[in-house]
């Protein structure tokens, strides 16, 4: 299966909103709506207007059916390193298990290797019992507690 890792486009945004949107948890409140609502519109142009964030797709005979959102974040600590922070994890469900989210982490992983960075982490909800064994497949380690405050 031929594969193409890139940075997202502007047209990749109602397919990337449409897999956020079929995501079995489905607690943010995303919606996939045609026209696309603006707010998604806006923040994909802030996030990929910023030199320290991107946003990945990988392609299956030129169609989107992945993507990741990568965030690199200084820190005083780690003598000042740089860390990447994986985000929005998606893969098409139709699509799952055939190597795509490995091929599309492991992107991910080799540009945070060219930016610097000491450490990759990622959230993921404790619900996703796949996505944890799939994560610990590729490498990454339980090591932290994540914990969140909602503000309204």
């Amino acid at each position: 299966m031929e594969t193409e890792i890139r940075e997202a486009r502007f047209e990749d945004l109602p397919r990337i909103i449409r897999m956020i949107d079929e995501d079995d948890l489905g607690t943010t409140g995303d919606r996939y709506t045609e026209p696309l609502m603006k707010c998604y519109e806006d923040a994909f142009r802030e996030i990929t207007e910023d030199k320290n964030s991107v946003i990945l797709v990988i392609c299956v005979c030129g169609s989107v059916f992945g993507s990741l959102q990568l965030t690199f974040t200084r820190y005083l600590s780690h003598m000042g390193g740089l860390r990447a922070t994986i985000e929005n994890v998606h893969v098409a469900s139709d699509m799952q298990g055939r190597g795509l989210g490995t091929k599309l982490m492991n992107a991910a992983i080799d540009l945070a290797k060219k930016r610097g960075c000491r450490i990759v982490q990622l959230t993921t909800n404790k619900t996703r019992k796949d996505a944890h064994r799939f994560y610990h497949r590729i490498g990454f380690e339980s090591t932290h507690e994540g914990m969140k405050l909602y503000l309204k």
